[in-house]
């Protein structure tokens, strides 16, 4: 078998995907699977029908050690909390840069820290606070690349220390902590209080100093304030703690103890901790889809868990001596987590004809929830029996668990008290976003983001032409029933946009009775979504149990999303609209020249740009350095390649994108850190853009003014003719572009992902 009848032939996206991120050293599918297998046949067979595959870092790593690449199977890591000392504060900057180095993302709770104003015995007499630190934990995720990527972070702290505002309020700051995110650690007490409007204290009691620091704070303001965050920027997360440490198999081990939860939230581990991934594909376990007669292969299903969790063992005993850091080899070694997951659950149900959130499927989730549980458990305790248990295994204590009596049929029961288990963390729902996108599935627990998506054709006068292109189970079901319309589809083909937030919920409180850690996911709402509607979700979700949970409203502040609106205009204004292509349009003398002072890693840039006096389209850019900063030369050949760019038809949006696409520079994150001075953007070619926008919109309002907004031009993002129209430029500006193709990234399972080209932030 080769890749393309892996994947299937028509999967250009697939296979591309595969050749760039999981292939190695021009190895064929074969020896790829040999590799990534570990020589488990039956891991192979199920990889080879597509029904397991192993995280991102083991299909990629794995074996790379045998040829001198230092790199983990490890996706995320718990750093141990930093204590109240500086000493420890930089201890933990620097195990997170060595994790990064390796491949692994981090999380990090301040929670010990000193809150701002604390007494401190030395020259500055008192602390910046627990929060001023996160700048620098966030410089290093941004300087430690991982092939071609930063590391990801996440950084908690408890709802009762006193710098929670500050934490809450930080990243409305779209320049603060750009590399991390952040979540709140909340607790039964809190949201007790917040029922019942009452007051809470916020307290922190410093142990060099002894001092006490205290505050109280309305309960439902504070988590009003949360909400308010969320609706608008996405962030801080919630992570419901109580839940958190209550629902797994050590809850009743007094030994053990969560430090923080990875990047994507859906690992609570302890600290040096780590967790291997892998996940089972639900939707190629459903027997005769799309017809009266689909059923899922419990049976199948089973088998195949057990043989997944065999193989997440294998992987983690080869991988112990491959950790970054000794407390991280300790920690994997006595308590041996892994993450077994799921995705492809929407697709599954539509193959089954069920709708997503509704209570049959809900039902059905219950059901193979309980058969994966139950069958991982017994997996683990086979092991057990095999190779005994993990060191802090006291059974007596985790079958009181009200999680693993929740879980167990009498069978397995009976398994564990004669063996114990081999791990102590069995399942998690991580993201899978360029898995699923390489396998043409749905996500996770996701439910479809959308039926389709617009893909982009430009011609070579410039104008964009818009297609559509049916997401995979949507184009399988139309062709098997004839359909030439995605307005045919029957009513079971919701999507994430179309569902009442509740039914989202009432999934991922379903799933989260069965998964001992915790899911990744996002519960995505329309842009009419109040602040109010937020609280309601956020209490919603603690009702029903969720570890945690995540918004993200479409047109919020700190992101856009996909656009999925065929009927959605923009503006394309470009210098050579009607030229041949290899035509260059000449610059006359009447042309509006405007000039910005920009401040990078290097010293200070001077960027001159050139509008074109009716159209305000941009035509020329020159670039040159002060008297300290970067490279003149450079300076001069990117300008002379934005003017040809521009004057050969391509419109500035086009221009920025690319330059938007460079990538971070170490010596302008650490001068923003330092210094606080620096222009918008990462790099020098980033600040460039962003200024180029900034002169370019400047010129379309003064065009605006003088002229009325009907005589500037604007073309429909369609393959009909142009239409003149305004467009609000700033709604436009707040999309966040995939950083390989450039295209429009939407927000699913915590995580950033590219539909177009498979990019994922958290892979």
């Amino acid at each position: 078998m080769n890749v393309e009848e892996w994947l299937g032939e028509d999967n250009q996206l697939g296979t591309d995907i595969w050749t760039k991120k999981y292939c190695n050293d021009g190895e064929d599918f074969e020896q790829w699977l040999d590799r990534v297998s570990g020589g488990n046949a039956e891991a192979a067979e199920y990889i080879r029908q597509k029904k397991f595959l192993f995280g991102g870092r083991i299909l990629s790593n794995r074996g790379m050690d045998q040829k001198g690449r230092k790199v983990t199977y490890s996706n995320c890591y718990v750093i141990e909390p930093p204590e109240d000392c500086i000493e420890s504060i930089f201890d933990c900057a620097k195990k997170l840069a060595r994790t990064y180095s390796y491949g692994g993302g981090c999380g990090v709770d301040i929670s010990r820290l000193s809150p701002r104003g604390a007494k401190i015995n030395n020259a500055a007499k008192e602390t910046s606070g627990s929060v001023s630190f996160m700048e620098l934990y966030s410089l290093v995720t941004a300087l430690i690349g991982q092939n071609g990527r930063r590391g990801a972070l996440m950084i908690s702290i408890d709802c009762s220390h006193p710098d929670v505002e500050e934490f809450i309020d930080l990243k409305t700051d779209l320049e603060k902590v750009t590399k991390a995110n952040i979540s709140v650690r909340i607790h039964e007490d809190f949201m007790e209080a917040v029922k019942n409007d009452e007051d809470y204290l916020l307290h922190y009691t410093r142990e060099a100093t002894g001092e006490v620091i205290e505050k109280t704070v309305n309960a439902r303001e504070l988590f009003r304030r949360i909400a308010e965050t969320n609706w608008d920027y996405a962030e801080p997360g919630a992570l419901f703690w109580d839940r958190i440490e209550n629902w797994n198999l050590l809850s009743n081990t007094k030994e053990f103890s969560y430090a923080g939860v990875n990047p994507c939230a859906e690992e609570p581990l302890p600290a040096g901790g780590s967790c291997l991934l892998g996940s089972i594909n639900l939707s190629e376990f459903v027997q005769n889809p799309f017809t009266a007669h689909a059923e899922f292969d419990f049976e199948g299903f089973k088998r195949c868990v057990k043989v997944s969790v065999q193989a997440l063992n294998e992987v983690l005993e080869e991988g112990l001596a491959l950790h970054p850091l000794k407390e991280q080899q300790d920690s994997v070694n006595e308590w041996r987590q892994i993450g077994l997951g799921i995705m492809g659950l929407a697709d599954c149900l539509i193959k089954l004809g069920l709708t997503y959130g509704e209570e049959d499927a809900v039902r059905m989730c219950d059901d193979i929830g309980f058969a994966m549980a139950d069958s991982a458990i017994a997996s683990s305790a086979a092991l057990a029996k095999e190779k005994g248990a993990f060191a802090g295994c006291n059974t007596e204590e985790i079958m009181s668990t009200p999680y693993f009596k929740a879980n167990t049929s009498e069978k397995t029961k009976e398994l564990v008290r004669k063996h114990g288990l081999r791990n102590s963390q069995l399942l998690t729902i991580a993201p899978t976003g360029t898995l699923s996108t390489m396998l043409g599935i749905s996500g996770g627990i996701e439910p479809v983001y959308a039926n389709y998506y617009e893909r982009k054709t430009e011609s070579l006068h410039g104008t964009d032409v818009y297609y559509k292109v049916y997401t995979k189970i949507v184009e399988s079901y139309m062709k098997q029933h004839g359909l030439k319309n995605d307005s045919e589809l029957p009513e079971y083909f919701v999507t994430a946009l179309t569902l009442d937030y509740r039914q989202r919920i009432d999934m991922q409180s379903v799933w989260q009775t069965h998964i001992d850690a915790s899911i990744s996911s996002t519960v995505n709402v329309p842009n009419r979504f109040t602040v109010e509607e937020t609280e309601s979700l956020y209490l919603y979700a603690y009702e029903k149990g969720l570890k945690g949970i995540t918004i993200f409203r479409d047109g919020c502040k700190r992101i856009g999303i996909l656009n999925t609106n065929s009927e959605k205009e923009t503006k394309k204004i470009s210098a050579g609209e009607g030229l041949k292509r290899g035509e260059i349009l000449l610059v006359t003398d009447d042309v509006v020249g405007k000039k910005r002072k920009l401040t990078t890693g290097c010293g200070s840039l001077h960027c001159i740009a050139l509008f074109d006096p009716h159209t305000g389209a941009l035509l020329e850019t020159y670039l040159s350095k002060g008297s300290t900063g970067g490279c003149n030369n450079f300076m001069v050949g990117l300008s002379r390649m934005i003017s040809i760019s521009a004057r050969g038809g391509i419109d500035i949006e086009t221009i920025v994108d690319q330059l938007n696409s460079s990538g971070s520079c170490p010596s302008y994150t650490a001068r923003r850190v330092s210094r606080k001075d620096t222009s918008k953007g990462a790099c020098c070619p980033m600040a460039v853009g962003n200024a180029l926008m900034d002169m370019y919109n400047e010129m379309q309002a003064e065009l605006a003014e003088a002229q009325g907004t009907e005589n500037i031009k604007s073309v429909r993002k369609a393959d009909k003719a142009p239409k003149p129209k305004a467009v609000n430029m700033e709604a436009q500006a707040d999309k966040m572009y995939c950083p390989e193709c450039g295209e429009p990234l939407v927000f699913e399972e915590g995580c950033n992902i590219c539909k177009c080209c498979g990019w994922s932030k958290c892979h």
